[in-house]
């Protein structure tokens, strides 16, 4: 487990309260069944521009707090405990493409209004069904940007996009040339296709920076992913202390706390690969990209396991939509495969180790 400072803990606290507060599952609930376009709450965003937690990684000089990626992930955290839905984590990602980017003039004139909460931006990278930053056929010629980006966070509300070129990364944000298709998935959160006719473009920096803001992404997803499932894992737990069958409670059962015992030691070897990576891309060491795939497949294959679990030790009432195991779960399918499934991961960590 992370050592944390004083700002971090304090940070970590603030995020854990206002999300159980003002964001829990019901507001997520509420949210799904309104169906905005923007698939999350403006208000709740607002709320965290107004905290500073856009700023979290944006450097001081335009507006942000420079914590790191360790504090943003804290945040993430506690959000993905309650499934809050916000751009968070995908505004995060394009903020840092701009921040390690070359264009001076770009960051003079965004980052200090994602910092302040004002924009909500993101990465379009994939061109298929899953993620193979191999096969980018995106081009551009005389600023002009064209091609098309499936399944693209927060598509539908973002008014800035960080595009992966066959060349390295942009920025579009102009909606000139710019046609959003709404894809609902299983999560009900925003994945549209955006496709890119001639768009003005701002040229961030080569393939070598879309490979670094790609790293940080996952490596901001995992922190999500991990907060899910320590709170799959709570509620479940909970669960078992209070159901009674056959006179007593589940949780009296030996089957059944061997199951509960594997998720508790799989959540912890999790959450030392994530906050390690996260720790990694703060310190700006050498083996990012190894420590971010550990973490992804760590963690994958970790919220697999629990948010099944939920739904089967919660028996008939955890196939329901009454209850919230079915969110989790949904939510679960939609992460394990952004940015590479535990199987990708898995295979790139072994080819950055040589083998």
């Amino acid at each position: 487990m992370a050592v944390l400072n004083d700002e971090q803990t304090m940070l970590r606290d603030m995020a854990r309260e206002w999300a159980d507060n003002e964001a829990p599952v019901t507001a997520f609930r509420k949210m799904r069944d309104a169906a905005p376009a923007e698939a999350f709450d403006a208000d709740s965003w607002a709320a965290m521009g107004q905290m500073g937690w856009a700023g979290v990684i944006i450097p001081e000089e335009f507006g942000g707090s420079a914590f790191g990626y360790l504090s943003l992930g804290l945040v993430l955290e506690q959000l993905g405990r309650n499934l809050t839905a916000s751009p968070l984590a995908a505004t995060a990602a394009a903020s840092t493409a701009i921040a390690l980017g070359d264009n001076e003039a770009a960051k003079a004139e965004w980052l200090p209004k994602i910092a302040a909460g004002e924009v909500v931006a993101t990465l379009a990278i994939d061109e298929g069904p899953v993620h193979d930053p191999a096969k980018i056929a995106t081009a551009v010629s005389g600023g002009a940007l064209t091609g098309t980006k499936q399944f693209v966070a927060e598509g539908d509300s973002a008014q800035l996009f960080v595009v992966a070129a066959a060349d390295g990364l942009y920025l579009v944000s102009d909606d000139a040339g710019v046609t959003r298709s709404p894809r609902h998935m299983a999560d009900a959160r925003s994945h549209a296709q955006v496709a890119f006719a001639e768009a003005k473009a701002q040229k961030l920096g080569g393939t070598d920076l879309t490979a670094r803001v790609v790293d940080r992404a996952t490596a901001a997803l995992c922190a999500e992913m991990l907060g899910m499932a320590e709170q799959a894992f709570a509620v479940t737990n909970d669960y078992l202390k209070v159901r009674v069958q056959f006179g007593q409670p589940l949780a009296t059962f030996q089957a059944l706390q061997h199951r509960m015992a594997k998720m508790f030691t799989e959540l912890e070897l999790a959450r030392s690969a994530v906050e390690g990576a996260l720790e990694a891309i703060d310190a700006g060491r050498s083996d990012v990209d190894q420590a971010v795939s550990l973490a992804k497949a760590v963690m994958g294959d970790t919220l697999h396991l629990v948010s099944r679990e939920m739904v089967q030790l919660h028996g008939g009432i955890g196939m329901t939509d009454e209850h919230d195991a079915g969110f989790y779960l949904k939510r679960a399918y939609v992460l394990e495969t952004m940015w590479g499934n535990a199987a990708y991961h898995r295979e790139r960590f072994a080819q950055l180790n040589g083998y």
